[in-house]
Parts: C-alpha cells; structure tokens; sequence
C-alpha cells in the first residue's frame, strides 16, 4: 500500500478543523455556533456526555464549553503548534494566568525569564504571592539555570524573542536542563504567531499566545490559546480552566479562526516589510542600535536563523542621544503609524518603550529612549519615509533646543 506524502504546513493549517460536508455540501470554514444551553436526546445522553468530559473528552453539556467554532479553532492552532490539546482563554494574560495557577501551589517555586511580557510582573505581586507562590527572575542568556533550580521549583517560564529587545533564547539547551530536572516548560510564543516558531519541537511543554495578536491579525479580538505538548499536562489544564470558568465568545472563536487562514501569507509580509524598515533604521544616523533578530549583526541572530523559520513585524531601536520629549516628537510626527499598545494586526504601531519596563531586562543597560514599532502591510517605502520625516522633525527641535 503506497504511504500518502506529507502534507506541508500551510495546508495543514488551513484545512485543520475544516466542518465535514453532510448532505454533499458544507460550508468552507466552520460557522459561528452561539449558544449558552446544549440540548440533548434524554437523560442518558446527558449523563453520557457529562462522565465523558469528567474522562477529558472535548464533549460540550454547557455553552461554556463551547461547541463546533471552538473545536475548530484549537484544533487548527493544535495543528499550528504542532501539541496535543489547546484551551481558548479571553485574553493572553489570562491564558498566562491558566499556566501559572495550573502548574503551581502555594510552596512552589518557578523560575522566569525577566524579560517576560511584564504583566507577568503583575500577577506575580498581586494574586501568586498571596498565595505563596514564588517567582525568582533570572537572564536566560547570562544565569547558569542549574544553579538556579530549587527542590520546589515546578516551572520555567520562558519568552523568546523577549518582549520589547527580542532576545532570542537557546531554548533547546534550556529546556533539556529543566526536562533533566522533571520541570515543565512554558514559553510565550506570541512573537512568532506559532508560525516561525515551533518551541514544543525545541523541547518546551507549553507554548502561550495572544491570539489578540497575529491568529486574530486584523486588531479587533481580545483572546488568548495554550496549547500543551501531552495528556498530562492538558489535564491540568483542563481542571484550572473549568475551576476558573474560562471561556471565549463563538463569535470571537470565529475570528480567530478566520485570522489564522491566513496566517502564513500575512507573517511573511510582515516580515519583508520589518526587514527592511530595520536595515533602513539601521543606516540612520540618529539611530543607535536596531533590534531585529533578522539582522546579521544582531546578538541573537544565530540562534534565530537556527530555530526559527522567519521575523515577525516587531523592531525596537533606540534613539541615539535623544530625550523623552525629543522621542514624543518623533512620535507624533508620524503618520501611518497609530499610537497604540499592541501589535499584530495588519496597522503599523508605534510606541515609546517605558523605561521602567525596560530596566526588567537584564540585557538592557542604556538610558536613551527606545521606540518599538510594529511593522504593518503599508507600502515600506511609504513607512520608511513617514520614519525619514519624523527623525528630522526630532532632530530639529534638538538643534532649537541647544540654540535656545
């Protein structure tokens, strides 16, 4: 018997949770299936379906279960992050919040990357040390993780690339240390939209995204997905997410659905476009150094080119000798970049990089501001030179002020 060929990546994406046709006909995508009650035959299915969920089954006897919209979306993201079973959380940092209450009790003990999406920060010194939950901060790139691991440390919690400088992380060697150890590993993979980057094939256990970001992509969706690599993590998962009644609207499961179609041909734009926006930004004077993984001369380019099949559409760079008001200039004077604070839709943003936000990162040790842009699907050449504006703009209200 001739073995079928292996199908590539962007096919399996686009066809996972794709509705079966009954009847000879169906729709393309799955439908928008809105409800709070789930009707059933009789008694004895309702009882059937109720043991089989208590077993782990992903059967609905309640709306907040969800029904044929939500299925299609984990599984076409379980298809994206190549796992075993994805959850629909309404945000990122809530599916953030699943992991960390998930995985860990009061006594525990979890190493995190300090340069981690920095709410992270917040439910740390809000909700975990209320409950008497530790997290220790630690540089991926410059602390040995061995010495760092306690006897109570039940995760380690990773972000590659970073938040805000994007420093890509040696997640294979991280995660073989934890594994030798018996610790999960959790990574937030919301950079690579799952696309560019496979980190439950590096070695991590879960991998985190805000879907709000790329699989949404068009800025109009607030909602988060874990996915998780086996059985046994998913059911602890599973148990959270029911404890915490988490859930997601079928009309935003729809969307996302619909976003990560598309996925594949909108991450590549993206990234033609940042590339050159940050070879561009690199040749600037005013300019000091461009954060880009996809750059040759960036630190972590390496390891990029080894573990990741692409770049999103996120560039930071600092500006070189500049102020605070200086850097609001430049970004005012911009204007096919919004003024917003997050990323991934098909729009062009730009953002003033909190300092406070910054100094969390062990790699950063500069005093002049950092701006971080998101790349959009606008002509380059039209962002470029709306960029090209803005710098001279900031430069002369330099010039005015030493005159002054």
């Amino acid at each position: 018997m001739t073995q079928a060929p292996p199908i590539g990546p962007a096919t399996r994406l686009l066809h996972a949770g794709t509705p079966p046709l009954r009847g000879g006909s169906g729709p393309v995508n799955v439908p928008v299936v809105r409800t709070s009650t789930v009707r059933f035959a009789d008694t004895a299915a309702y009882a059937d379906h109720h043991h089989r969920r208590v077993a782990g089954e992903r059967v609905a006897s309640y709306g907040r279960h969800g029904l044929d919209t939500h299925r299609a979306l984990e599984d076409a993201v379980t298809a994206l992050e190549g796992g075993h079973r994805a959850f629909l959380t309404p945000s990122g940092l809530s599916a953030i919040t699943l992991v960390l209450l998930a995985l860990l009790s009061p006594g525990d003990h979890a190493l995190v990357a300090d340069s981690v999406y920095s709410p992270v920060r917040r439910v740390d010194a809000t909700l975990l040390q209320r409950l008497g939950i530790t997290l220790e901060y630690f540089s991926p790139s410059q602390d040995d993780l061995v010495a760092k691991i306690r006897p109570n440390t039940k995760l380690v919690y990773l972000e590659s690339p970073s938040s805000l400088l994007y420093e890509v992380l040696d997640l294979p060697a991280l995660t073989a240390v934890a594994r030798a150890h018996g610790i999960p590993v959790a990574t937030d993979n919301t950079w690579s939209g799952g696309w560019f980057y496979k980190p439950l094939q590096l070695g991590a256990n879960l991998s985190i995204q805000a879907a709000t970001k790329y699989i949404a992509g068009h800025s109009d969706v607030m909602q988060g997905i874990v996915v998780a690599d086996s059985p046994a993590l998913a059911a602890k998962l599973s148990t959270a997410y029911e404890a915490l009644g988490l859930t997601i609207g079928a009309d935003d499961a729809y969307l996302a659905l619909r976003g990560v179609r598309t996925l594949p041909v909108r991450l590549a734009q993206h990234q033609r476009h940042a590339t050159e926006v940050a070879q561009w930004l690199h040749r600037q004077p005013q300019v000091g150094r461009v954060f880009y993984p996809a750059l040759a001369d960036d630190p972590g380019h390496a390891l990029w080119k080894r573990d990741f099949t692409g770049a999103s559409g996120l560039v930071s760079f600092v500006l070189e000798g500049a102020d605070q008001q200086q850097a609001e200039t430049f970004i005012d004077a911009l204007q096919f970049f919004g003024i917003g604070a997050s990323w991934g839709g098909y729009e062009s943003l730009a953002l003033i990089a909190a300092p406070e936000r910054l100094r969390e990162h062990s790699a950063w040790n500069g005093t002049d501001p950092v701006v971080r842009l998101h790349v959009g699907l606008e002509d380059p050449q039209d962002l470029i030179a709306d960029l090209g504006q803005a710098l001279v703009r900031a430069e002369s209200q330099s010039q005015l002020a030493v005159a002054a």
